[in-house]
């Protein structure tokens, strides 16, 4: 039996993404039927439920419900229900759970309660014959197949796909702004190879890192920052570009990395301060994203243009990379990161 090589199923399911999302654009007819049911019990406002990862899909989702369906949008904490009992009116409320696994005790109780509490409840998950998707009154499978590695690649990308066809059919889309990023998934992580390179080398030592974003690439920020803290165990932190310049600015300094997910559209623009403001403060930014180019970065990392929505299915490529690349770097196996598994329970 040939040794299985540290990293080796992140690698190959990083590699995976470009065909798995091209597949969901296939499949997309499967949730529009999903978005149809939906549509024709409209929802007051959306709350959504998730862990890990998965919630920064949940965030991603909630960008996409506030700016193109005009909801009012909230993450939910679903300890309120499971151990406060808290059971709120949810009559005319559209409720999402975003779980890989569908496994997770907390957020099959509280899909429950909320489905006998009145709300439309609608699982986002890969494991179709999960509890999760049994709970759920509507489920949309986004068909990432088995993810090996327990740092999440190709099962995030999925998600955050399918949750931006299933709001954009709620509005009546056809899903055009993702016909191509299959292709376009490609185009980043074959020309993002000697910059993840440069990345990981310049980075190797660093203990401090900070992401950063704004608008619908937070979502980025937030899942880059737990892919390097998982894989690389370094010592990372999220922000909102907004929240980071309200007090965070004042620790950063020319001991800090601060990655700077720039992508084109609203957030560049509101981002272009931010990246200014830390690289005053001596901090070494890498810039990651369309509009990598238009920040002040001593590193960046080109991704492939899209509309602004989908921006984030292919900002966190080459950000997967790096945390691929540095974890192998520092000694570490990114398929097996200490102290983790690939299903965690909590209640």
């Amino acid at each position: 039996m040939t040794e299985q090589r540290p990293g080796e199923h992140m690698a190959a399911e990083i590699s995976q993404q470009p065909a798995i999302l091209a597949g969901i654009v296939e499949r997309q007819a499967e949730i529009a039927e999903v978005a149809e049911a939906i549509s024709k019990r409209p929802p007051r406002f959306a709350l959504l439920a998730a862990r890990g990862s998965s919630d920064h899909a949940a965030l991603y989702a909630k960008y996409l419900i506030e700016v193109l369906l005009g909801l009012p949008c909230g993450l939910v904490s679903p300890s309120t229900a499971t151990l406060y009992g808290a059971r709120p009116d949810l009559r005319d409320v559209l409720f999402i759970t975003v779980s890989q696994s569908g496994g997770s005790p907390d957020l099959i109780e509280v899909t429950e309660t909320a489905r006998r509490q009145g709300a439309l409840t609608v699982s986002v998950t890969n494991t179709p014959d999960s509890p999760l998707r049994s709970a759920a009154e509507l489920g949309v499978d986004i068909g990432a197949g088995l993810e090996k590695a327990v740092a999440a690649t190709k099962t995030y990308s999925a998600t955050l796909l399918s949750l931006y066809l299933l709001i954009d059919a709620v509005r009546g889309g056809k899903g055009e702004d993702a016909e191509r990023l299959g292709e376009l998934a490609q185009q980043t992580l074959d020309g993002a190879g000697e910059g993840v390179q440069r990345a990981v080398d310049r980075y190797r030592f660093v203990d401090r890192v900070l992401t950063t974003g704004r608008g619908y690439s937070y979502a980025t920020a937030l899942e880059g920052s737990l892919k390097l803290a998982e894989t690389s165990y370094l010592a990372a932190r999220a922000y909102s570009g907004a929240d980071l310049l309200h007090g965070p600015v004042a620790a950063v300094d020319g001991e800090t990395a601060v990655l700077a997910v720039t992508s084109k559209g609203h957030g560049v623009g509101a981002m272009q301060e931010v990246v200014e403001a830390v690289g005053k403060r001596g901090a070494d930014v890498l810039a990651v994203g369309s509009a990598a180019g238009d920040v002040p970065a001593a590193l960046r990392i080109g991704v492939a243009p899209s509309a602004e929505e989908v921006a984030p299915i292919l900002e966190i490529l080459p950000i997967q990379r790096i945390a691929l690349g540095l974890s192998l770097a520092r000694g570490g196996d990114p398929d097996s990161p200490r102290g983790l598994l690939k299903v965690t329970k909590t209640r």
